[in-house]
């Protein structure tokens, strides 16, 4: 019975130890600082795609500006450009849109130069209606912020 036990303990002390070595190296492994990159990378972008999916024409000066505020590079230029027409012509329906963005994954990161790719799914709500919308999107890194300088529309039937 004795040298059982002395096995169970031994038995013990050995997981114990691998457990330990185990986790220490998973927490300081090199991949740790660029998974967590990548859900900032994520977490940004689903917010962002979002906001230039959602507009509400009660309150179009705030929205404009969120959308300034999402974007960076030549995306955020031809935002500013935008006509006072163009303005009217994307506000006269009188119906707000709210994107959701339903599905995203990271294609491309690299952390080093300050640049990711990702994928997305959207869903726009205009009054009753839905509308389902797919994106593919460039983000830089302004600081601690990741923010869209590209987004595309992908056709439905690519």
């Amino acid at each position: 019975m004795r040298v059982l036990g002395v096995a169970l303990l031994t038995a013990a002390a050995v997981f114990c130890g691998w457990s330990g070595w185990t986790y220490h190296q998973s927490a300081h492994s090199s991949s740790v600082p660029f998974a967590r990159a990548r859900d900032q990378v994520r977490r940004d972008a689903r917010q962002e795609i979002a906001v230039l999916n959602t507009l509400d024409p009660r309150q179009s000066d705030a929205g404009l500006s969120r959308w300034l505020d999402a974007s960076t590079g030549t995306l955020r230029d031809s935002l500013r450009r935008t006509s006072a027409q163009d303005r009217q012509k994307a506000l006269s329906s009188g119906t707000a849109a709210v994107g959701t963005v339903t599905d995203l994954a990271v294609t491309e990161l690299d952390t080093h130069a300050g640049t990711a790719q990702v994928i997305a799914t959207v869903q726009v709500k205009l009054g009753s209606s839905l509308e389902r919308k797919r994106f593919t999107a460039v983000l830089a890194r302004t600081g601690a912020r990741w923010k869209l300088s590209s987004l595309t529309a992908v056709p439905v039937g690519a």
